[in-house]
């Protein structure tokens, strides 16, 4: 067998040192990375899910309290929908759904509805959607005020019945220009209301005890 000199030895062992100190540093500086995009990307939900509900009306982690239903009929996608749900002292606030209007003109539109256990409207937002610039985006809330519209809504005020744009004699405006962007919307949301008044109740029915404020 070979006899490594002494010299070569202490190379040897300082090279295997050097690399087990560097593959240390990557490992730390990648759970480092992973706990750094994981924090920007709890902010970033964060943040969308505050322009659809006051942070002040509940005091759990939404995060934690991710749901998904399905609803082809009232949520718009045969796809599993993500809800989150805000509680307050253990007592149901609201819920924030992933609602789909499948129908817009472009194609289909990704919105968040938040709608309080009692079935009022806490905000709505556009997340994603292909419509027309200059027309259709109209209803990012960047470009216009006319998705704010929806806010304190519910199915009782307006009436059921007049959960349609003014075009089709309802109580919404429409958007100059854009007769399906509107509807689709409209539809969509009065479809979110009459999913949480026949469902509401049960939906939040495994949220577990209140044990103090959680969220961070």
């Amino acid at each position: 067998m070979a006899t490594i000199e002494p010299g070569k030895r202490r190379v040897l062992l300082l090279i295997t040192l050097t690399a087990l100190i560097a593959g240390s540093l990557i490992t730390l500086s990648d759970e480092l990375s992973r706990e750094r995009i994981a924090a920007n990307q709890r902010a970033r939900l964060l943040a969308t899910l505050h322009e659809v509900i006051d942070p002040a009306l509940y005091d759990n982690d939404l995060e934690a309290s991710r749901r998904f239903v399905t609803s082809p009929d009232l949520l718009g996608t045969s796809e599993p929908v993500e809800v989150f749900l805000a509680t307050a002292n253990g007592e149901a606030v609201a819920a924030l759904f992933s609602t789909v209007a499948p129908r817009g003109y472009n194609g289909p539109i990704n919105l968040l509805v938040g709608v309080t256990i009692d079935g009022t409207i806490t905000g709505v937002r556009v997340a994603r959607h292909r419509e027309t610039p200059g027309l259709g985006d109209a209803i990012e809330i960047g470009k216009s005020d006319w998705i704010e519209g929806f806010s304190a809504t519910s199915l009782d005020a307006p009436a059921l019945a007049d959960w349609r744009v003014t075009k089709d004699g309802g109580y919404f405006d429409s958007i100059t220009g854009a007769t399906v962007t509107p509807r689709v919307i409209v539809e969509a949301v009065r479809n979110t209301l009459i999913y949480v008044r026949d469902y509401g109740e049960e939906l939040f029915d495994d949220l577990p005890a209140a044990e103090g404020d959680v969220r961070e």
